[in-house]
């Protein structure tokens, strides 16, 4: 899958040194990944949640942090469009950004 939006989560893990293996591991996952339906994702991220739109969240560190991509399953695009603490994912519409 091609990843678009590499440079949110590097200035992301910049800031927030912490979860920088996490969502490194997360991208080379994600980038290596063959994903078709939302059930392979379910097999390598159960904790993953679905919304409408193909929209998924990541639980990133221990449900720490929340990343939010959108998925186009037939062209193998996934498009970060949030990441940030529990507490900022909190104050946006993950249905919506």
């Amino acid at each position: 899958m091609r990843v678009v939006a590499k440079k949110v989560l590097r200035d992301f893990w910049a800031k927030h040194k912490d979860c920088e293996l996490q969502l490194k591991s997360w991208y080379h996952e994600a980038h290596k990944a063959q994903w078709k339906t939302p059930n392979d994702i379910k097999k390598e991220f159960p904790t993953a949640s679905f919304l409408q739109d193909n929209r998924v969240v990541f639980n990133i560190k221990g449900n720490g942090y929340r990343l939010i991509v959108r998925i186009n399953y037939n062209y193998g695009l996934i498009w970060v469009r949030f990441i940030g603490t529990h507490t900022e994912y909190d104050k946006i519409n993950a249905k919506t950004i």
